[in-house]
């Protein structure tokens, strides 16, 4: 999906690379959305690349960028579940001596996100040490306060995940896009009657321009799923609507569901949504939006 903007007009885009939550899920029932686990390139106007969260379709994103790799990309992580730091091992840019990182991600009362990430780095879950990437990895704790990534204006805040877990908003030339991959807003509350303040995540999609969110379940898969940090469809389209997003995204697609299977729950959505049906779309590998 890809809006057109007039010519010269600077413009944030974001490309798909992974949408699938919990576990890849490559095959012939697949193969329309994708079964690469959650990665979103951003690119900002002057072309800065950032990158949200590392699960298996960042090994194509690193595979795309070939020679002209930026001397600095910054990575931020929602939450350190393999499904969304699989990939890194895998992005070619940490084996470039001449590549810099930054990776982001939400503070730990336990540990740092570097020793998070060394976890995974490290024999027998991966063959090489941290300490060992040629590549230079800077780490950091996302910041209170907003900051910027270059020409965007980036936030952070936590939402309902089990774990350390936080949603991004990206700011740039007055448009905004929310990432918030992983969530259970209606975890122990009722969204239509819950003021909107409290309500996990609000702060973070209020008036986004694009909104990526978690939709992994039907509304008869979530009684049985309750607290597991997941949103039925029911739940996206209502917390999409309290927060008043121009556009959602379906996201983070349970690796059970097949192709069919995800239309469905679109249309099943779209009728929830009510009026301008083409304001809510399912994710998909290689999908590109433009904030406009």
């Amino acid at each position: 999906m890809r809006t057109p903007t007039s010519p010269g007009t600077p413009e944030v885009r974001a490309r798909i690379w992974g949408c699938r939550g919990s576990l890849p899920s490559p095959g012939p029932e697949t193969v329309r959305y994708g079964g690469n686990t959650s990665c979103v390139e951003i690119r900002a106007a002057d072309d800065h690349l950032i990158v949200i969260d590392a699960g298996s379709g960042i090994r194509a994103l690193g595979v795309s960028l070939g020679g002209k790799r930026p001397a600095r990309i910054d990575v931020c992580l929602t939450h350190l579940h393999m499904d969304h730091i699989e990939g890194i091992g895998f992005f070619g840019p940490i084996w470039d001596p001449s590549s810099e990182i930054h990776f982001w991600g939400p503070p730990s009362p336990t540990r740092s996100l570097r020793q998070g990430l060394a976890s995974y780095f490290s024999p027998p879950l991966f063959p090489v040490h941290l300490d060992d990437i040629p590549s230079k990895l800077v780490f950091h704790d996302v910041p209170t306060e907003e900051w910027e990534i270059g020409p965007v204006v980036v936030r952070a805040e936590p939402v309902n995940h089990p774990g350390p877990t936080v949603g991004y908003r990206i700011q740039e030339n007055g448009k905004s896009l929310a990432y918030i991959s992983d969530h259970e807003p209606a975890l122990g509350v009722d969204l239509e009657t819950i003021d909107p303040q409290w309500i996990s995540g609000y702060a973070i999609a209020y008036g986004a321009d694009v909104l990526f969110h978690d939709a992994q379940y039907t509304e008869e898969e979530y009684p049985n799923r309750v607290g597991w940090g997941h949103s039925s469809i029911a739940h996206t389209v209502q917390f999409g609507r309290i927060a008043k997003v121009r556009r959602l995204f379906m996201f983070h697609h349970d690796p059970l569901h097949t192709d069919a299977q995800l239309e469905a729950m679109l249309l099943r959505a779209q009728e929830l949504w009510g009026a301008e049906p083409g304001g809510i779309a399912l994710s998909y590998e290689g999908m590109e939006v433009e904030l406009t």
